[in-house]
Order: C-alpha cells, then sequence, then structure tokens
C-alpha cells in the first residue's frame, strides 16, 4: 500500500538475497524484520552458542536455548514467523579463507558482528564483489548505522581506517555495559537500510553515518569522505 514501494518494491523484496553475518544483539533484530518483510532468501552466519547473558538483547532466544547453536535456532523460530522465505545456515566464523565463496552468493551484506576484523574482511569482500555493505555498531548506550560500498561510495576503511595496535580491541557488553534495547533499535534501523536499497524507497545511508544515543535522545549525522584508493582491494587479506 506504501506507493514509495508498491507491488513492484514487494516483488524486489521476495527475489533479493541478504546475508546476515551475526545473529546476536544487532542480527536478531535484523533477521526478524527481513524476514516479515519477506526477503527471498536469508543467509545467516553464526558460529556461537546461547549463553544465558545474551538474553538480556538477543530476543530470538530463550533461557531453554541456553547452550545450543544459535544459527539453528534462529533459523526454527524464524521459519515460524514466514515459512515463505529461504534460509541458508552457514555454522562457522566467516574468515578471509572462506567470505568470497559465501558473500558471492548474495545481494546485500548486514554486518551485525562485534569485531573489527570480520568487518574488514566483510568490507573487503563486498568490495571485491561490488556489494553493499549495511553496518552498524553498539557501545553502552549509543548506535551507529551506515551503508557502505553503495554505488562506489564511500567503504568501511574509508570511515574506518585500519590502525594494528595493541588497544585496537572490542570493548565487550559484559565489560561495559549495554542498554538492552539499543541493539533492538539499531537492528531495525539496519533492517530499515536494506529494504530502502532493495526497493529504491528513500535515501540511503551512503556516505554518511547515523549516531543516536538513547540515553538522551541525541541524533545526528556525519560526512564520510570517499576515499579511491580504498576502492582498490582485490584480494583478501589474513592479517587485520
Amino acid at each position: 500500500m506504501l506507493s514509495e514501494i508498491g507491488l513492484e518494491g514487494q516483488e524486489k523484496l521476495k527475489k533479493a538475497k541478504i546475508l546476515v553475518v551475526g545473529a546476536g544483539g544487532l542480527g536478531c533484530p535484523v533477521l526478524q524484520y527481513l524476514t516479515a518483510a519477506g526477503i527471498g532468501k536469508i543467509g545467516i552466519v553464526e558460529f556461537d552458542k546461547v549463553d544465558e547473558s545474551n538474553l538480556q538483547r538477543q530476543v530470538l532466544y530463550g533461557s531453554l536455548d541456553v547452550g545450543k547453536l544459535k544459527a539453528i535456532i534462529a533459523k526454527n523460530w524464524l521459519e515460524n514467523l514466514n515459512s515463505l522465505v529461504d534460509f541458508e545456515i552457514f555454522n562457522l566464523k566467516l574468515t578471509a579463507a572462506n567470505a568470497i565463496g559465501i558473500i558471492r552468493k548474495f545481494d546485500i551484506v548486514v554486518d551485525a558482528t562485534d569485531n573489527y576484523e570480520t568487518r574488514y574482511i566483510i568490507n573487503d569482500a563486498c568490495v571485491i564483489l561490488h556489494k553493499s555493505m549495511v553496518h552498524g555498531a553498539i557501545f553502552k548506550y549509543e548506535g551507529q548505522v551506515s551503508v557502505f560500498n553503495f554505488n562506489n561510495g564511500p567503504t568501511y576503511r574509508c570511515f574506518n581506517p585500519h590502525e594494528k595496535t595493541d588497544d585496537y580491541k572490542n570493548p565487550r557488553p559484559e565489560d561495559v555495559g549495554l542498554m538492552g534495547v539499543l541493539p533492538g533499535i539499531t537492528g531495525t534501523i539496519m533492517a530499515n537500510e536494506v529494504i530502502k536499497i532493495i526497493t529504491g524507497a528513500g535515501n540511503v545511508l551512503s556516505g554518511k553515518l547515523l549516531i543516536f544515543n538513547m540515553l538522551n535522545y541525541d541524533f545526528h549525522t556525519i560526512n564520510i569522505d570517499n576515499i579511491p584508493e580504498n576502492h582498490n582491494i582485490s584480494e583478501l587479506i589474513t592479517d587485520y
């Protein structure tokens, strides 16, 4: 019924193939809303098992799922939500050795990970294969969303140049704390960007980073410069 999407847009959603890397706090809402939207095929890359500490924010899982593989639990839950979606699970860690083979089968890649190393692998594989990368990240009360490599726009490396230092590590939720609803809000915005890319509706967050703080409702965007040399990637490296 939305004029910007219509039947044509819904058919595009049905034909789309989306890969979601990570089925944790960000991946759960992304997977739920893309499934509900009627995406034709969704790939899930996740090797981890459900831990009790996940339940505060990873809403695809319950207490009876603790110790079970997230990818399998997520697939079962999502099939019940929309049986018309074709799911493919990859119960493994995305690496430089397997990323190209996995990503080449999909149209758009959603970065719902929690570590820099995997983000660089996703980005570089997307640059090589000319795929868009929808990125999200969270910290305490703050979320951020952007779209990289969209129509030759800025890449993740344009936003976050690689700096190999001992301090270049990811703060873990169990170490710094995390507002439980934040991944849900951030992941929903990420799913929205995927739907916009597929249907052509609205303006995509390419060349921009949306930053929002749920403690004080401060929302703003910053521009990301497009650095040409970051598009000259021909192979994946293992030293991230």
